[in-house]
């Protein structure tokens, strides 16, 4: 563990040290003033780095609070960025390096750069590495300080031959992956629940990750998730996070006991969690079949609890069908294959990797190179598959590009 840390300090101390020189350089020409502000900046930044990766060392990042990981998030990302700066810098180092041992062999004259004329080739990298280090660390700042609230409504509307003329305009709104744990407040759950009951809608459906790893995340959020209701009322589905796979618990009974409180706490918000089974949702006497079935990963080996096949048994009687599988590569794998009279499928779980590019017409994402289905709307055949982009955020506390999402979707019949 300790040497694990030095290696990792040491790398931390080089790079900080690396990047000083380069802003030395950068702000060699500077008036006195400037020079000092911008250095001083620089200092200070560094020193909290080390100081950020010290504590580390005593008092495991798992143990320090919601604020302390902002700030130390805030450290990291610099740290990121620095190390795309320097890599112009390190360029400029193996130039030098070649030129110098050609230089060993090769006789030539010195040359000199004339007073007035260009810069050197040691300041201009300089200039990329600050720009290509401050650039950055600038929107993901932002990302974190707005972009991780900055809620968009997706209105989706979908038409279905055999859905019951009872439900033409049924509207359904969905959210997932809240990750409750990286909140630093209820403020930005309120906003967005503010949000969902503008939208009017007859059913809620929350398709897993409510909590980043432990249920106790949820205490000082119950009022806020209270306030989430509907007509026909508010179902869940279990998210990979949810079942406490990626803490080291002291016993089976203890993640046992973890996971039933957070069943316990949802009923207490007065929700109905799915657990590989179905409610028949009524109106005016017409009913469709809701099906939740816990996680089932297809990719990178996420955890595979669900049961599709229990869910479905007694859905044949209803004429539409509507799943909630926290994983979208579940609808690859085995809705389409095996259950291809099931009409639409909600998942989310990618959160569009927080970080992307989305304009009218066009979505990147570095998430798609692992998901073949990570945010919007999907169709193959008479089946449709919504990934929902995610309210929360987790590891980067913040979005750039891809923004949480609440999801409102329109049933008609066609």
């Amino acid at each position: 563990m300790f040497i694990r840390f030095l290696i990792f300090f040491s790398l931390i101390l080089a790079v900080e040290i690396y990047f000083l020189s380069g802003v030395k350089t950068f702000v060699r020409d500077f008036s006195p003033q400037r020079k000092h502000i911008i250095l001083y900046i620089a200092y200070g930044f560094a020193a909290l780095s080390l100081v950020i990766g010290l504590v580390s060392l005593f008092y495991p990042p798992q143990n320090w609070n919601t604020f302390f990981r902002f700030i130390s998030s805030i450290v990291l990302i610099l740290a990121v960025c620095k190390l795309l700066g320097i890599s112009f810098l390190i360029i400029d180092d193996i130039v030098r390096l070649f030129r110098w041992l050609f230089s060993l062999f090769v006789e030539r004259k010195e040359e000199v750069m004339e007073a007035g004329k260009g810069i050197s080739r040691l300041k201009f990298f300089s200039q990329l590495a600050v720009g290509f280090t401050v650039i950055p660390a600038i929107g993901f700042i932002y990302g974190m300080v707005r972009g991780a609230y900055k809620y968009r409504v997706h209105n989706v509307k979908l038409n279905f031959p055999n859905l019951p003329p009872e439900f033409h305009g049924f509207k359904i709104v969905q959210l997932s992956d809240i990750h409750v744990g990286s909140f630093v407040n209820d403020q930005g759950l309120k906003t967005a629940f503010d949000i969902v009951e503008q939208q009017n809608a007859d059913l809620v459906l929350f398709t897993g990750d409510l909590v980043n790893n432990i249920a106790t995340e949820v205490e000082g959020y119950e009022e806020q998730f209270k306030r989430l209701k509907a007509p026909h009322g508010v179902y869940s589905v279990l998210g990979n996070h949810d079942y406490g796979d990626y803490v080291q618990w002291d016993s089976v009974d203890e993640k046992v006991k973890n996971l039933e409180k957070l069943k316990a706490r949802q009923k207490e918000f007065g929700w109905k969690l799915l657990m590989n089974e179905h409610v028949a949702l009524e109106k005016e006497g017409a009913k469709i079949a809701l099906l939740g079935i816990e996680n089932w990963g297809g990719n990178m080996r996420f955890p595979r609890y669900g049961k599709l096949k229990e869910a479905y048994e007694g859905t044949e009687q209803y004429p539409f069908k509507l799943l909630m599988s926290h994983d979208p590569s579940h609808w690859d794998m085995q809705v389409q294959l095996e259950y291809p009279d099931i009409d639409l499928t909600l998942s989310g779980h990618t959160h569009g990797m927080q970080f992307g590019i989305e304009i009218p017409g066009f979505k990147w994402s570095p998430v798609k190179y692992i998901y073949k289905n990570w945010a919007g709307l999907y169709k193959k055949d008479k089946q449709y598959l919504y990934v929902n982009r995610g309210l929360g955020f987790i590891g980067y506390p913040g979005r750039l590009g891809i923004w949480p999402e609440i999801t409102v979707i329109e049933l008609n019949r066609a």
